[in-house]
């Protein structure tokens, strides 16, 4: 059973950095999409950053390009660095996984991740 496990985040003031990551497990197929979303309060969930497993540019939001990195290690944990955060960065970030290509140009919509880790809250203060 594929398990992914969040950990990170926190409040911070503006122009500060903070950083998550996502252990994924028992995952039984070695090229999948990793991928970050955040949903903030009253508005509808959004892909942050995403990357392949088998290579490739990884994919940002134009909102983040910039000042979020997105990454991951052998040992098949994500990260997300998130630097010079601005208060419209407040949300409930989500890690997902999904047997599906991403890249720099695409990103797919939530609906296509089938395994999401618990949300991790990120607060910015103006």
């Amino acid at each position: 059973q594929v398990r992914l496990e969040a950990s990170g985040g926190g409040s911070v003031q503006a122009g500060g950095s903070l950083g998550l990551s996502c252990k994924v497990s028992g995952a039984t197929y070695n090229t999948y999409c990793m991928a970050w979303f955040r949903q903030a309060p009253g508005k509808e969930r959004e892909g942050v950053a995403g990357i392949y497993t088998a290579g490739g540019s990884p994919y940002y939001a134009d909102a983040v390009k910039g000042r979020f990195t997105i990454s991951r290690d052998a040992e098949d944990t994500l990260y997300l660095q998130m630097n010079m955060l601005k208060p419209e960065d407040t949300a409930e970030y989500f890690c997902a996984a999904g047997h599906i290509f991403c890249g720099e140009d695409q990103m797919p919509v939530e609906q296509r991740f089938g395994y999401w880790g618990q949300g991790i809250q990120v607060t910015v203060a103006s």
